[in-house]
């Protein structure tokens, strides 16, 4: 048996006659076509879009689920490793404007926070906005000092620490 494009049919069965909606209560779809009387689902049209909740804020503008999403009032540190502080000589005082003068952080734009990457040997005191838990014990287990300075207010523009000396 050979096959040609004007012998092709679908099987027995497989293809349903179309229902045809609205041609009287015979039909079995008459009238109000199965979408019943009133309301948004029986209008012409009628399919809210995908995501629709009747108007309440749906559920992907509510939560942000996904990364790269922006953070409204981020907290900007200017961070320093421990291990660039064991360039400096033992018993010095660390702050943000020694660090600037050291040359150890360019500009002095936000809150000092000090990390824990490296490796310290010299007994530092340190005047930090924040410090890593991991920075704070090798800080201490050199024989230095952490003192946690009081942050800015949150109402403070960014880039200026209020306080800071111009």
């Amino acid at each position: 048996m050979t096959v040609h494009l004007h012998t092709l049919q679908p099987q027995p069965g497989s293809r349903r006659p179309r229902n045809r909606k609205g041609r009287g209560i015979a039909a079995g779809q008459g009238a109000s076509c199965g979408f019943g009387m009133r309301g948004q689902k029986s209008r012409s049209g009628r399919p809210t879009r995908p995501g629709f909740e009747g108007g309440q804020m749906p559920l992907y503008r509510r939560i942000p689920k996904l990364k790269h999403f922006t953070v409204v009032n981020p907290k900007l540190f200017t961070v320093v490793n421990v291990g660039d502080l064991s360039a400096l000589p033992d018993g010095s005082e660390v702050t943000l404007a020694s660090l600037r003068a050291a040359g150890i952080v360019g500009k002095n734009s936000a809150p000092l926070k000090v990390l824990g990457d490296g490796d310290l040997k010299v007994r530092l005191h340190c005047k930090a906005h924040g410090f890593s838990k991991t920075a704070r014990e090798k800080i201490l287990a050199a024989g230095g000092a952490c003192d946690v300075l009081p942050g800015r207010s949150k109402w403070a523009r960014p880039g200026k620490i209020s306080g800071d000396q111009p």
